[in-house]
């Protein structure tokens, strides 16, 4: 009986663990970010003293030592990483509330509202974005609003796709059909039957945008048209650190090194998802 109870808790583990480690990585990042900060000795990440610049790794005071301005570089890690997780929250959560609301409308409602709705939704997709998110960036001037306008905007068609197909799905099924026959407003369908149905695999998709939207914000914080230094970002952070990084090169190992296991994290946990949504 004792093997046989085994059986099951050792494939529940199975099935949950590669959900678990990466949503614990995430969530790990998220924690250290937000509330690192607030609970660790560690100076705000900007003026600093340049007396103290250049300190190398596991200084005292300093555990990942200094940069060029003698600013801590955890607490520049640790409040980048806000900044980055700032961003990728709330591009994908913009996203996910226009982009969805957009296709569930088009789906259930069909007709010409869909096929201009999803005209001019294809006509952003068949543009370069990330040209078209350099240009805005630019024209907005560098700021993290403006950066987070420019992603926000440019994820709405993929976000509304994903919606509408599921809601082209639903509209078939029988109960959606009864309360259409029971005299049921559209607006009150959608809000009861179809957005419950939506929503998990527009959180699904929203977990791989999370990482793709962390490395854009690096990249534009990179090129100087996202955060500005001296506040700090992930993306600048490495900017001022390839300037000497023969001399100094964890200045840019410590911000790549909290990018990568962010962006894996949610990458592994947003794959997972999918998987399972999908029945693969």
């Amino acid at each position: 009986m004792a093997v046989a109870d085994a059986v099951p808790v050792r494939g529940s583990w199975t099935r949950a663990l590669p959900i678990a480690l990466p949503a614990a990585i995430a969530a790990l990042m998220i924690g250290a970010c937000f509330l690192g900060p607030l609970v660790l000795p560690v100076p705000a990440p900007t003026g600093g003293n340049v007396l103290e610049s250049y300190l190398p790794s596991f200084s005292t005071g300093h555990p990942l030592g200094t940069d060029p301005n003698g600013n801590d570089i955890l607490s520049r890690v640790l409040h980048g990483g806000q900044a980055s997780l700032t961003v990728a929250v709330s591009v994908n959560a913009l996203g996910l509330l226009a982009g969805g609301t957009l296709g569930a409308l088009s789906g259930h409602l069909g007709g010409i509202g869909d096929t201009i709705i999803m005209r001019v939704l294809d006509v952003l997709i068949a543009f370069p974005s990330l040209v078209l998110i350099l240009a805005v960036a630019q024209s907005l001037g560098p700021s993290q609003a403006n950066t987070i306008l420019a992603l926000a905007f440019f994820s709405v068609p993929a976000f509304a796709r994903i919606s509408r197909a599921a809601t082209l799905r639903l509209r078939e099924q029988p109960f959606i059909a009864a309360a259409q026959l029971c005299g049921t407003p559209a607006w009150r369908i959608l809000l009861r039957h179809v957005a419950p149905n939506i929503v998990p695999q527009l959180i699904t998709f929203a977990m791989l945008g999370m990482g793709l939207v962390i490395v854009i914000e690096g990249a534009l914080s990179f090129l100087g048209l996202g955060i500005q230094a001296p506040a700090p970002s992930w993306g600048n952070m490495i900017a001022q650190g390839q300037q000497s990084l023969s001399a100094t090169p964890m200045l840019v190992v410590w911000p790549c090194l909290a990018l990568f296991v962010t962006v894996l994290a949610f990458n592994l946990l947003g794959e997972t998802l999918r998987s399972r949504w999908s029945g693969e």
